[in-house]
């Protein structure tokens, strides 16, 4: 009975803590595939063939999206063994966002890292020109128990601006365990 109390405490304690220092985002936890993050309220979780974990769009204009992608990891190797940022980058650049590009190739517009306490993340921001119009593209990478998660939020360039230190956020709040 202890340890479920224990449990119940610690969870209430992290949900109101996402809560408390993020005003405007919503948790989203998955305990199954060990992962967690912010997302814009407003925004809603809809289903997606294209090989997402999770899909969220803004309610009013479904061309913002937050996604969720985990792939298995050769040899179980860690983030930092895979590349750094940059390689990383240049290298997601020429294969998932190169086929959503048209005329021109995506361009890497920053590729940072950051660690918390026991985890690296890798943060990534591109621009890439679609049929659909440039949009603006911020992703956040890790590796954990042999899998890559990748986070990545999506806006049409003309809403950037207006929704950048929203998405930042939302970027910088996965977590992988």
């Amino acid at each position: 009975m202890r340890w479920i109390w224990l449990g119940l405490t610690l969870l209430a304690l992290c949900l109101g803590g996402c809560g408390v220092a993020t005003a405007g985002l919503n948790p989203y936890i998955d305990t199954v595939d060990g992962y967690q993050f912010l997302y814009p309220n407003g925004w809603v979780q809809v289903q997606s063939n294209q090989g997402m974990d999770i899909l969220f769009h803004d309610l009013i204009d479904p061309s913002e999206t937050v996604s969720v992608v985990i792939s298995p990891v050769k040899s179980g190797k860690t983030l930092a063994e895979l590349g750094s940022p940059l390689e990383l980058g240049e290298q997601l650049m020429n294969t998932a966002l190169a086929q959503a590009a048209v005329d021109q190739k995506p361009q890497l517009v920053s590729a940072d890292s950051h660690r918390d306490d026991q985890q690296l993340y890798y943060t990534l921001e591109y621009i890439v020109n679609t049929n659909t119009g440039t949009r603006h593209n911020i992703a956040t990478i890790a590796t954990s128990h042999g899998k890559l998660y990748t986070l990545n939020a999506s806006v049409p360039e003309s809403r950037w601006a207006k929704l950048a230190p929203t998405l930042q956020q939302v970027v910088n709040s996965l977590q992988v365990y």
